[in-house]
């Protein structure tokens, strides 16, 4: 049985859909108005998983990702820019899309757009303005009405008394209380406006959500995901407009995926130590990419350095190896007990809240079974391998042909030695005695033995 780690109640869960045999979730997705980063490649592709190994269990899954289209940041990179609000976003959603691409992502079911959805938006808001939830400012604002919602913080275990304000709030922003969170703006000139009942203006990021998500999957749907820096207030927010509004329970079971991070700290535009998808993309590939985050589990926060995506590479590369020499089948036709264990094993491990690190041991273990039977049974070796495709496959790895992967070069298949070799090395240097062991026997599963005589190594194979 699948079980999630659900932040709303912060603990596993065994996860029961709304209706048997189909998952409805809704993923936060991109603000466009520059490149993604790699902390968007870390909920993408974490989530990517999450989709892909529903369902590889059968489910019948409708994944909603929203793209937000209108917003503070988009205004003022549209006027920096000289260029209009459309032609920004729709040159960051080609280059979103672009990014997605090289990931080895899957397109959504539904790509929401924030200004696509307007009436919707305008529903929500007038739902809670009917039920007091809501109230309209001297100045045309609308705000959502915290206190009158009973279970504010049951996300993020906060209680209204202990919430710190990081400022006071100005008298003229006229809110009943400082923790009151805008729905609607109120139009200022030069930006652009939608016509509402209580005047023109532009919706507050967080109701965009909370309606488009309703809209699209339904008032109560099953997962609802994102990183972690949006459990509070982004995710608390959404929760009390849509029960407000639905009187019903929001979502089941909300996951959040963590950091990444650079000397310790979160990579993130605000503190600008992020490195794009596009500029990774040029010293690295999307699939080792997207090897480097489900390396890590998608709850943890997962260290940049250019080390890890190195042996990210390493470790792809030995999975590509392991599949070059052997013969490619479409089916198994041989049972093996043997076999079958491999196989529950990742099925266990994924069914313990995605544990991609584990699943990825597993694979590992796969291609060293398939090089041992690749010398003598190569028959079992293919099964083998076929077996590994197939599981690489819910991971999103192993998309491409060997020989693609390695552009049939030869003299590519030795700089990928000799780069392991200098990873040994190195490793030796720096009395990394576990570290240069594993490179050796990593090697030594490619069929490569190394030799150090006079201060040099060399290879050869078997």
């Amino acid at each position: 049985m699948l079980v999630i780690y659900n932040s709303l109640t912060q603990q596993k869960e065994t996860f029961h859909p709304l209706q048997p045999g189909q998952v409805k979730i809704y993923v936060c997705g991109i603000t466009v108005y520059d490149y993604c980063h790699m902390g968007h490649a870390k909920s993408m592709v974490s989530f990517d998983v999450v989709v892909r190994y529903l369902r590889s269990q059968g489910y019948q899954v409708t994944h909603v990702r929203n793209i937000t289209d209108i917003d503070d940041k988009i205004i003022q990179r549209a006027q920096a820019n000289n260029e209009s609000i459309e032609a920004l976003t729709e040159r960051f959603i080609g280059a979103m899309n672009e990014d997605a691409q090289a990931l080895g992502l899957l397109v959504p079911t539904v790509e929401p757009r924030a200004t696509q959805y307007m009436s919707q938006i305008l529903a929500m808001i007038q739902r809670l303005l009917d039920q007091s939830y809501a109230y309209i400012t001297a100045s045309g604002d609308v705000y959502y009405r915290v206190d009158k919602f009973e279970h504010y913080g049951c996300l993020s275990h906060k209680k209204l008394d202990e919430l710190q304000v990081g400022k006071r709030v100005d008298v003229d922003e006229q809110k009943e209380n400082p923790l009151d969170f805008v729905l609607w703006k109120s139009a200022k000139p030069g930006e652009p406006a939608w016509n509402a009942p209580w005047g023109q203006g532009r919706p507050g990021w967080h109701i965009e959500c909370s309606a488009m998500s309703t809209h699209c999957l339904g008032e109560t749907f099953d997962i609802h995901g994102g990183g972690a820096d949006l459990l509070f207030p982004h995710h608390e927010n959404e929760i009390a407009q849509a029960e407000a509004a639905t009187q019903k329970p929001y979502v089941r079971y909300w996951m959040h995926n963590g950091f990444i991070q650079i000397n310790e700290e979160k990579m993130s535009k605000s503190l600008g130590n992020f490195f794009t998808i596009r500029e990774v993309l040029k010293k690295y590939s999307g699939e080792v990419l997207r090897y480097f985050i489900i390396a890590s589990h998608y709850r943890s926060q997962l260290n940049y350095s250019d080390e890890n995506l190195q042996q990210a590479q390493e470790s792809l590369t030995r999975l590509y190896l392991t599949l070059r020499d052997v013969n490619a089948i479409t089916e198994l036709t041989e049972d093996s007990a043997a076999l079958n264990e491999y196989i529950e094993r990742f099925y266990q491990v994924m069914d313990d809240d995605f544990n991609t690190p584990k699943a990825l041991s597993v694979l590992h273990e796969l291609a060293t079974e398939v090089n041992r039977f690749n010398t003598t049974d190569p028959v079992a070796a293919a099964g083998w391998a076929f077996v590994l495709r197939k599981l690489a496959h819910i991971l999103g790895l192993l998309e491409q042909r060997p020989q693609n992967y390695f552009n049939q070069s030869s003299t590519e298949e030795a700089a990928i030695i000799e780069q392991l070799i200098a990873a040994r090395i190195q490793a030796r240097v720096e009395k990394q005695w576990q570290r240069a062991d594993q490179i050796r026997d990593q090697l030594l599963s490619m069929g490569i033995l190394l030799e150090d005589k006079e201060g040099k190594t060399v290879w050869r194979r078997k």
